[in-house]
Order: structure tokens, then sequence, then C-alpha cells
């Protein structure tokens, strides 16, 4: 079967029936089969394929019966766990049948997990009792109220043909065409996240930004979605039955945002999600209403020591988006004039933990154009696909593939003893009070605080960092609580991602000390055995206290033994930070610098050096074998031409 991209590539539905004993499962299986009431059925019929031009959609649907017995239940369970869709019956005829949904069949359904559309359907409607039909009313708008997965209720016949095709094309329908991410029936309202996806269409089709779409801009949406000209007295008619609804919805320029959301929120109520959903699967959204993943050529890395970033022509998009927000021009983003840039994505990613408090504020805690800028450059490291669907969510019009690139691999970097990166990711490592945190406030240009708070997670801080000349990198430090350092160092790759690792000790406690160098060493191995060896440097912090004299003489003998560079002391409650920012981005640049010289590494360099004397004498020996040879040969010829 053909995949339907319009449908996320789903190339069948699977509706699966369930339901009491003689509630007319079969049935109906059998009547939408054969379009006629068979006299016998067999108890369980074999599944049922119906073609795709059987509903408009063009997608085959199989219908799967299954048995009732309890000995049989294990195989209904496992039916209903690979549903697309459930048609539970009740017999219209049998009032138990119906309170069985409720004290049965949904805990059921919510006991398997099995989550999906369900419409709930009365069979048998040609015996029903009349007198009984106030009463079937009331429990199924209870059910309605209970079980939000229900879709829809529907009585048919399957002896008189009666809504028989509706049961299965409302179910078809409930898969291909989802209500759920679109209307929020608590409020009434389309969802919050439908209502951004149609403010992002809203402004892509007002090429004009004048904020209203007039009749070229309406009728060039309406030939992209549905492939069908407007007429002028059609766009009349729906302006004049929105203006009547939302009087704002139309001005003099054309419909405006809250009119186009008036619009399709009218298809909604009427019943027809599938036109509201043609608008938005052109547009490129999936059932989750997110940019589907064809929508987002994000390149590929093709080893895990190189990492993504930022193309210079995103990055001066990025510069136009903070001028344009910034109205009052006070070079910063409110958060209002964050939560602006984010209206026509599913959600503010910013929200997240990891990029919280991540990025340079100013004093009024508004982001500034170095936080913003960096905080872009963080996501594109951490999740390259998010940080692409968000630029095309804000606006970026550019070629998707020309906005991300990836950078070339580190060990590469390491061997030509130089790097392209211009993002560097930094692993900071140190016991607990050691003053890991204090470093990365300072990098944000917060004021250290006296205050304590140990972290329990990994946290970030990122800005820009201006080098002698002019140039700037941006920096990513990554907070490793010591809690986590076992996990942490237990995963084989951790390192590759990373293109410095500091230490941070208290440099007058002992155990602060001991711990670093424990770390220091034990992460200096990892990149031994693994060959993601990384530049490491010590951080002295808290130098406005009395050192710890045994701390500096160890700390000066393990770094030349190491052959890294000497600690770097900081105070970071004095403001002397020893321009130790700058120091993590030279070594970032030069990786074949401060790499630490273990045991391990120590035996490499000296089998190599065996290996490479060993090859020397043997091209040698090979070279004297081959003079020899020759000085053989030109023996004879002389003696041969002289006899």
């Amino acid at each position: 079967m053909a995949n339907h991209p319009s449908f996320g590539g789903r190339s069948g539905v699977r509706v699966v029936v369930a339901g009491d004993r003689a509630t007319g499962k079969s049935s109906l299986i059998a009547a939408i089969a054969t379009e006629s009431f068979p006299e016998s059925v067999t108890p369980v019929i074999p599944p049922t394929l119906l073609p795709p031009d059987f509903y408009p959609d063009n997608v085959p649907l199989t219908v799967i019966d299954t048995p009732s017995s309890l000995d049989k239940q294990s195989k209904r369970n496992e039916e209903l766990k690979r549903a697309d869709a459930v048609v539970l019956t009740y017999a219209c005829n049998d009032t138990a049948s119906v309170s069985r949904l409720s004290s049965y069949w949904f805990p059921e359904l919510q006991k398997l997990e099995v989550k999906v559309p369900v419409v709930v359907v009365g069979c048998k409607l040609d015996l029903r009792d009349e007198s009984q039909q106030v009463s079937l009313e009331r429990l199924m708008t209870q059910l309605l109220q209970q079980f939000k997965e229900i879709v829809t209720c529907i009585e048919c016949s399957a002896a008189t043909q009666y809504q028989v095709p509706e049961v299965f094309y409302f179910a078809q329908k409930a898969v291909l065409h989802p209500v759920d991410p679109l209307y929020d029936i608590g409020s009434q309202a389309l969802t919050d996240r439908c209502v951004r996806a149609l403010r992002r269409i809203f402004v892509l089709c007002d090429r004009d930004m004048d904020e209203a779409l007039n009749e070229a801009e309406l009728n060039d949406f309406q030939v992209r979605c549905f492939n069908v000209p407007l007429q002028s007295s059609e766009i009349a008619g729906v302006k004049s039955v929105v203006q009547q609804k939302v009087p704002e919805g139309v001005n003099s320029l054309g419909l405006t945002f809250p009119g186009f959301i008036c619009v399709h929120a009218m298809f909604l109520k009427k019943g027809r999600p599938e036109t509201l959903w043609a608008v938005l699967r052109n547009f490129g959204y999936d059932n989750d209403l997110k940019l589907k993943d064809d929508f987002l050529p994000v390149p590929s890395k093709h080893a895990l020591d190189q990492s993504v970033e930022l193309t210079g022509e995103a990055v001066e998009f990025l510069n136009g988006i903070f001028r344009l927000l910034d109205t009052d021009k006070d070079r910063a983003l409110r958060p209002a004039e964050v939560d602006k840039l984010f209206c026509t994505a599913p959600e503010s990613p910013w929200n997240d933990a990891l990029y919280k408090d991540a990025a340079e504020m100013n004093d009024m805690g508004y982001l500034s154009l170095n936080g913003f800028l960096s905080q872009w450059a963080l996501m594109t490291l951490l999740d390259p696909p998010c940080s692409l669907a968000n630029l095309i969510y804000i606006g970026y019009s550019g070629n998707p593939a020309a906005a991300l690139r990836v950078t070339r691999r580190r060990a590469v970097d390491r061997k030509k003893q130089a790097t392209e990166r211009n993002v560097f990711q930094c692993y900071v490592f140190g016991s607990k009070s050691s003053g890991k945190s204090a470093l990365l406030d300072s990098l944000l240009g917060r004021p250290f605080s006296n205050n304590y708070i140990p972290s329990t997670v990994e946290r970030f801080a990122v800005n820009a960092i201006e080098l002698i000349g002019g140039a700037r990198k941006t920096l990513v430090l990554q907070e490793i609580p010591e809690s986590k350092v076992s996990n942490v160092l237990s995963k084989k790759d951790y390192l590759a991602a990373c293109d410095v690792a500091v230490f941070v000790y208290d440099s007058s406690d002992e155990l602060s000390w001991k711990k670093s160098r424990d770390l220091l060493e034990k992460v200096a191995r990892q990149g031994d055995l693994t060959g993601y060896r990384v530049p490491c440097l010590l951080i002295a912090a808290k130098d406005d206290l009395t050192p710890y004299l045994r701390a500096v003489q160890d700390s000066v003998k393990v770094t030349q033994e190491l052959g890294i560079e000497a600690p770097i002391h900081v105070s970071m409650k004095l403001g002397d930070s020893s321009n130790v920012y700058n120091k993590i981005v030279h070594a970032a640049e030069h990786p074949h610098l401060s790499i630490p010289e273990t045991e391990i590494g120590k035996k490499r360099k000296q089998y190599h050096r065996l290996l490479q004397h060993s090859l020397v004498f043997a091209s040698v020996g090979t070279a004297m074998a081959v003079v020899g040879l020759a000085a053989c040969r030109a023996y004879a010829v002389k003696k041969n031409s002289s006899g």
C-alpha cells in the first residue's frame, strides 16, 4: 500500500471492534464488507480489508473482529493494543450492555493503556424499544463526560444498513484527522498549540505584513491548501459571517488574525477537522502540531566528536530578529518580547530547564543581545533539530539546509593542531562547594553570592568571549555535580562532545584539592582509553582564602607531571577571574596542547616510538640489501665482459 504523506506517511488504518457477546459486532463487520445483512455469521470474522476508494481519504481500512469469550481474552487484548482506533459496541435493545461500557470496557482499555480514538456504536437499532431512548441518551451523555477517548457515539442497524458505513468512516476520520490536538473540549476553544500554528500560517500568508489578509492573499492561501480559487462573492460571504461572530475579525484591509482563527474554529464546530488538517499539513505540521521531519533538513554528524553550529547566515537573521523585537531600543528583550518571538512556535523552547538562567541578562533581568545569540548557540549545540525548527517557526525564510553546519571532528582538530569551531563546550568538574557554580555565574556577569546552594543537576552557562584581535567565540560551561560524576564517566562516549575539561577546587581545602586531582586523573585516563582526549585545566578557586600549602605544592607538581598548564588562581568573591574564560577558549583553540600525559598515554607513545624505530631499521636494512644486490650484479656484468 502506498504511503500518504498528508496523513503522516500512514499506509492504512486498523480498526478493532470490541464489545459484549451478542451486541452485534460480527454482523456489523459483515454488513460493511458485503453491504447486506447476513442471515448467519461466524463467531469471529477474519480481518476485513476495505479498499482505499471506500472512503474519500483514499486510505485502506482494516477491520478486526475480536472474541468475547474469557478464554480468548489475551488474543483480544493483543488486537486492542495494536489498534489505531476502537469501535466499542452495545446493543440498543439491551440497557445492561450500555452500563458495561463504563463498568468494564473503558476501565479495561485504560488498564491495557490503549490510548486511541474510541467510537461508541449502538447496534441493533431496529430492535430498540422507543421507550428506552431517553434513558440511553442520558447514559451516553454520562459516558462522553467520563471518557475523553470517545470521539463520537452513533447508532446503526446492520439489518437495515442504517449508518453502517458511517461507523467506520468516523473511526478512520478520528485517526487521520484527530480533533484532540486542535480543540480543547473543556474551554470550548482551539488549543494553544493550534492557535500558534495558525498564527505562523497567517504571518506567512500576510506577504505585505499589514496584519490582515487581503483578497489576493486569501485566494493564494485557498489555492495552496485546496487547489481551488475563491470567487469574490465567496470571500465577501466569509467576511460577512466572520464579522457577525467576531467584529474585530475583519477590517478595511481584509481578514485579521482573530477572523482567521474564527473561520477555522467554525470548520471544527461543524465536524470538519479534515479541513483544518488540510491547512496544517500543507504548511508542514504533523499530528503533534510540530513541523514534520522532512521539513527539517538537519545536517548529520558522522562522528560523536562532531558538533553542530549556526551558520553566519542564521546568526545574521537572528541579529535582525533581535532588532525587530527590541521595540524600545534598550538592547535587551523583556520576557513579553521573548514570548512574542515564539508566539508562532508550539511553545517557547527556552522554558526548558536546560535553557533557564543559562544566558546573560541585564540588571533588570532582561535578555541581552549576547544572551540572545548565546541561547541560540546553546540550543543548536544540544538539540539541532529543535534549533532549526524554531528558526523556521520564528520566520527564517532562507534555505533551512544553510542554517546549520557540522564541525570537523575533534580528533582531526588535534592532529591539525587547530580548530574551526565557534562554539566550545567545557565540562566543569569539582567537589561540592569548590566554586563551580560561581564560575558559571561569573561567566554570565552575575555578582558573587554567599548563599551556597549545592547543584544536584547538570547546569549550563553560555556567553560570548571576546579574544585579542576582536574575534568572538561562544563558550558553554556545563557544570557536572559531584553526585553525577560516576554516572557521567560510566558512559564511554561522554567526552566526545567535550572541547575542554576544567577541574575546580577550593584552594583552601585539602579534601577539595584531592577530589579534583582524582577527577582529573579519571577523566584523563578515560580520554586515553576511549580516544576522546581533551585539554584539561586546573582552577584554584577561592583565592581570597588562606591557601592550603600542600595543595599549592602538589598542584604544581601534578601539572608538571601531566604536562599541562599550572593551576589558574581565581577569586570570584573579589571579582578576580584571572582571565580564566579566555584561557579556557585558548585551550579549546589549541586542542593538541594541555592534554594530560597518563601512564596509558606514555606507554602508547613509547610503543609508537619503538614501532617507528623498527620501521626505520627495516627500511635501512632493505635499502642496504638492494644496494648489495646491485653491486653484485654490477660485479658479475664486469667479470663477464672482461672474460
